[in-house]
């Protein structure tokens, strides 16, 4: 495969879920060439989703998740055996986002303590065993919010900074063109011995890795006059100067399109009474769960299942799989299967990095291996 697509620098995609970090990073150029996911219908939601993607795209090749297991049990020979069969190439890269349930603000928050959080660790020991050229890992803010968990992270990290500048960020993916608040911090990584000067010493507080800006959104959250919450039902039209690509109006499927649009139909019934479903206004995401989305406004963080909730603005549904994909970025070609679980689709959906996020940092990362020289031709 490799031979088909020299210039493509190969990518192991750890904890890969229904794959959307991936489809950022093929968007910019690289090659997805190993996988890893344990949950058994998350992988056939991966390998669906992705192959039809690739397919209106004009990639034949059939997506699949080349390893089944925890990466516990994995080993960083058993990894390399697998991706590289002709042996390990001089540059690759590693990406992943380790389950963040322990560490979320809103979650557990037994950090690094929790069955979850011991996955981060994992991480990090495959990285200084396979020694990609370079890494980018995904995670809640909480991870470096919490002063106990900040401070574990920062121990973890030296021994990682022994070989590989990181530089960390919390990105916004609304500032990215979703119609989404969903903050995240990335880690970046660069193997020091591909760099020929300390650029850490170059560098205003450590700080040295380019993270993509998007200008035309940048700050999105406070550059508009966000609609604020109205009674249902109630006709509005969208404020002239609010981008409607950052709005959830821009993801929802209009009732002639739900039958031909696949997905679109797939949503859960809704079991209470119509009376108060109608007393939840439009844009009161303030609440716990059944939060209704405003067709006018971003949604907030994509996190279904449990309890969380999301309406549509103005029906008196949830929204559908489609409606959430979009939500996240997903083109429209990404289709799975109607058979497996509703609960597993949504779930799988709200775990994922949104796709132009994950786009716009792999294009940084490319931008930044050309520019220093790391890897040429690419």
């Amino acid at each position: 495969m490799l031979n088909q697509h020299e210039n493509k620098i190969p990518i192991l995609s750890f904890y890969s879920g229904g794959g959307f970090m991936d489809m950022g990073f093929e968007n910019a150029g690289f090659e997805i060439v190993w996988t890893n996911e344990l949950d058994e219908v998350f992988i056939k939601l991966h390998e669906a989703g992705i192959t039809s993607w690739r397919k209106a795209r004009g990639n034949g090749i059939k997506a699949e998740i080349f390893n089944t297991k925890s990466i516990t049990e994995v080993s960083a020979e058993k990894i390399i055996e697998e991706a590289f069969p002709a042996g390990k190439p001089s540059d690759f890269g590693i990406i992943g986002g380790p389950p963040c349930q322990d560490f979320s603000l809103n979650g557990s928050l037994k950090g690094f303590n929790g069955e979850r959080g011991k996955l981060t660790l994992v991480f990090f020991d495959r990285i200084l065993e396979l020694k990609p050229t370079f890494f980018v890992m995904e995670n809640v803010t909480g991870l470096t919010k919490r002063k106990a968990t900040k401070n574990h992270l920062q121990k973890l990290l030296r021994r990682v900074e022994n070989e590989y500048y990181v530089d960390h960020k919390t990105l916004n993916a609304l500032d990215y063109g979703v119609p989404q608040f969903r903050e995240r911090v990335f880690f970046v990584g660069i193997r020091k011995d591909k760099l020929d000067k300390d650029i850490t010493r170059e560098s205003p507080f450590g700080e040295w890795f380019t993270f993509p800006i998007n200008l035309k959104y940048q700050n999105a959250s406070k550059k508009y006059k966000w609609a604020e919450a109205v009674d249902f039902g109630k006709k509005l039209t969208k404020p002239k100067d609010l981008p409607l690509e950052l709005c959830v109006e821009s993801c929802l499927v209009p009732y002639r399109q739900m039958k031909k649009l696949a997905n679109a139909k797939e949503y859960f019934t809704l079991y209470i009474k119509k009376n108060k479903l109608n007393s939840i206004k439009e844009g009161e995401t303030n609440r716990p769960s059944f939060k209704r989305l405003h067709r006018f406004k971003y949604s907030p963080t994509a996190c279904y299942g449990n309890n969380e909730v999301h309406l549509h603005p103005y029906r008196n549904r949830r929204l559908s799989v489609r409606e959430t994909l979009r939500i996240q970025g997903v083109s429209d070609t990404y289709i799975l299967p109607e058979k497996l679980p509703l609960s597993k689709k949504f779930k799988m959906i709200g775990n994922g990095v949104p796709v132009p996020l994950a786009e716009a940092v792999a294009y940084s990362i490319k931008d930044y291996l050309k520019i220093n020289g790391i890897i040429k031709n690419i």
